[in-house]
């Protein structure tokens, strides 16, 4: 897979996508039924049959009732207007959802009351008083973030974010996923927020993997056991495939690969082995790799090779 540049051009980018027996139970303790002193048990009621319900039964719709919200979006070719502003890349679903609850978006100057609004289009719609265009065709970036600042939009105490190091003419972009300050490598840059929410989703099973320098001690056979996922105080991580590539006295370097990309996952779970992480580098999420780009270098992925790509994508 290539993708055209808009600024220096990585020269190493992957072509192909993506690297009923039930438990016995003891016996009941009865009393000892009290019957005539003949010593037999007077006889017990029959119980009435129990009924068995192999399958739910089918409803059928009443004739009165309204269509729902889902086949009025197929039949009309309405969507929420949730929907369609994280389509247009506003901001996500869930942001869009508080910018909703704040009055912050308006439908022909009136304040919107719930984000499950039924549009056609985004003609009438405003935020902040600004109308809202229609969606652009979706675009992909890749950025090698560098370490020191923070996948944020802006941050209250002065900190360095990635706005302040990319370039100003790229258009709005919100980032899939997140890495850590002190985390860096590849970041995927996008303007469609739909399309955001389904690279994060861990159902989707979409791939990371990181590079981590660490200090301490771990065996090849401890990492092994994480393909079976562990539980750190009480948050648990699904499996990992984990592989020690080199290592110097007790400093190391190890490859990781996850799909579900919790909050620090990676150094959680490093951290619980009583390894020291000193370095963190995300090589690649799902096809997309780092490869040789330099910090701060952006990179376009082509529509064609971004269609095909989802178009493997699970949900």
């Amino acid at each position: 897979m290539s993708f055209t540049r808009l600024h220096q051009q990585p020269r190493d980018f992957y072509n192909q996508l993506g690297h009923g027996a039930r438990m016995a139970q003891p016996p009941s303790k009865r009393p000892p039924a009290k019957g005539p002193a003949s010593g037999k048990a007077p006889a017990r009621p029959a119980k009435p049959p129990k009924l068995r319900w192999d399958a739910k039964p089918v409803r059928k719709p009443r004739p009165d009732a309204a269509p729902s919200k889902g086949a009025l979006e197929r039949a009309d070719g309405e969507e929420r207007i949730a929907k369609l502003l994280a389509r247009a890349g506003v901001a996500s679903r869930r942001e869009i959802e508080r910018m909703i609850a704040d009055k912050r978006i308006t439908l022909n100057g009136v304040a919107v009351e719930t984000p499950a609004t039924l549009l056609k289009s985004l003609h009438g719609v405003a935020v902040d008083g600004k109308a809202v265009g229609q969606p652009a065709p979706t675009q992909l970036y890749l950025f090698h973030k560098p370490e020191g600042c923070l996948t944020a939009e802006r941050d209250f105490s002065g900190r360095k974010t990635i706005y302040d190091i990319l370039p100003k003419d790229l258009p709005r972009l919100m980032p899939i996923g997140r890495l850590d300050l002190n985390t860096e490598g590849l970041l995927l840059l996008t303007n469609d927020g739909e399309f955001k929410r389904q690279m994060e989703m861990p159902s989707t099973g979409v791939e990371r993997t990181y590079r981590a320098r660490c200090f301490g001690d771990i065996s090849q056979t401890e990492l092994e056991e994480l393909i079976h996922g562990i539980e750190i105080e009480g948050v648990r991580y699904g499996k990992i495939d984990a592989n020690l590539e080199r290592r110097t006295g007790r400093n190391g370097w190890l490859e990781m690969t996850l799909t579900e990309g919790k909050n620090r996952e990676v150094r959680r779970v490093l951290e619980h082995f009583g390894l020291e992480v000193s370095r963190l580098i995300r090589t690649r999420y799902g096809p997309f790799v780092l490869g040789d780009m330099a910090p701060g270098d952006v990179g376009e992925v082509r529509r064609v090779d971004l269609i095909e790509f989802r178009n493997t994508l699970k949900a």
